[in-house]
């Protein structure tokens, strides 16, 4: 297939454009680097199989065609980025979302947009199933991002319904792997750095919170099946083995030997208090549930950030 990705240079979207080329498909990546890093995809530099084209996706385009496939993975993701641009992450959800769905619309293509755990907001009901409408803030300072994702949604399956594109939606819980940005705000990155550095391992609200981890090349697999698969309402990728965030912060001690110590601080408004997928949709539509053990899929991400220090210093 021939395969339009927006986003590309993103944590998932670089790791989902390196499966698609493995696969032997044609990736033609877009992205203008308001988060994405050039440092994500510069190994595909001269791939047979890929181009790049830098692209702010919330502007007309016009790329030729034909494509099989178009994915909208393109958005800010982890809170420091979204705060910092606020507009721009509505923006991507909106415009973004609409430019690449006339894409598919052009070419007869399928579509799949990337949405987020974020739309079941402070979650009343655990662990969170597709059917779920959520508890979301619409005004609070998260919603730029819920309400992105939940809109780019609602557009694509208006989409489908009123022109028969055929679409899919991906609920993406936390994940984590290689390619995330150290200073990006989430809970992964996070602790690995301070425990890297012998900082404290900053921990928001009491520990009791919970999260559930999925790695990335258990959550591109999902992506890949969801692509090929008849499912138009929305699906839960992630990974349901939940903790509590002291129990990860004890856990990235443990593996780093780390003797950096505990500290709390106060929880940011609307932060959810638990989080965890239902996944039987997947299982059943999909055939898919996550494979990595938690503890594999993160001596991966700390040997990727050891290296990431390395050479930051050299």
């Amino acid at each position: 297939m021939r395969l339009i990705v927006s986003g590309v240079a993103g944590f998932i979207a670089s790791h989902f454009a390196d499966y698609l080329l493995a696969k032997g498909h044609t990736v033609v990546g877009l992205d203008n680097f308001l988060t994405g890093s050039p440092a994500n995809i510069a190994h595909l530099a001269g791939h047979p199989l890929f181009e790049f084209v830098e692209q702010d996706v919330t502007k007309a385009f016009d790329i030729a065609g034909p494509f099989d496939g178009v994915l909208h993975m393109a958005s800010p993701a982890s809170p420091k980025d979204y705060l910092r641009h606020p507009v721009e992450t509505l923006e991507v959800g909106s415009a973004g979302t609409h430019n690449m769905l006339e894409v598919a619309r052009r070419d007869g293509a399928r579509f799949l947009v990337t949405s987020t755990s974020e739309s079941y907001g402070d979650p009343l009901e655990h662990p969170q199933t597709e059917t779920y409408w959520g508890n979301v803030n619409p005004v609070g300072p998260r919603s730029c991002y819920d309400e992105s994702k939940r809109f780019a949604e609602a557009l694509t399956m208006a989409f489908h319904r009123h022109y028969g594109v055929r679409t899919n939606i991906a609920r993406i819980f936390n994940t984590y792997g290689p390619r995330m940005k150290l200073d990006d705000g989430r809970v992964v990155p996070a602790f690995v750095d301070q425990a890297l550095r012998g900082q404290p391992i900053t921990i928001f609200g009491d520990g009791s919170q919970t999260r559930s981890f999925c790695y990335v090349s258990d959550l591109v697999d999902g992506l890949y099946r969801l692509m090929q698969s008849e499912e138009r309402y929305p699906v839960n990728l992630g990974n349901p083995n939940e903790m509590t965030m002291l129990e990860f912060a004890q856990h990235i001690q443990k593996i780093t030997g780390s003797a950096s110590r505990i500290v709390f601080e106060p929880l940011p408004q609307d932060d959810p208090k638990r989080r965890r997928p239902d996944i039987s949709k997947a299982k059943r539509t999909l055939g898919w549930e996550p494979q990595v053990p938690l503890e594999n899929g993160l001596r991966e991400t700390i040997a990727y950030f050891r290296e990431l220090a390395v050479t930051s210093r050299a």
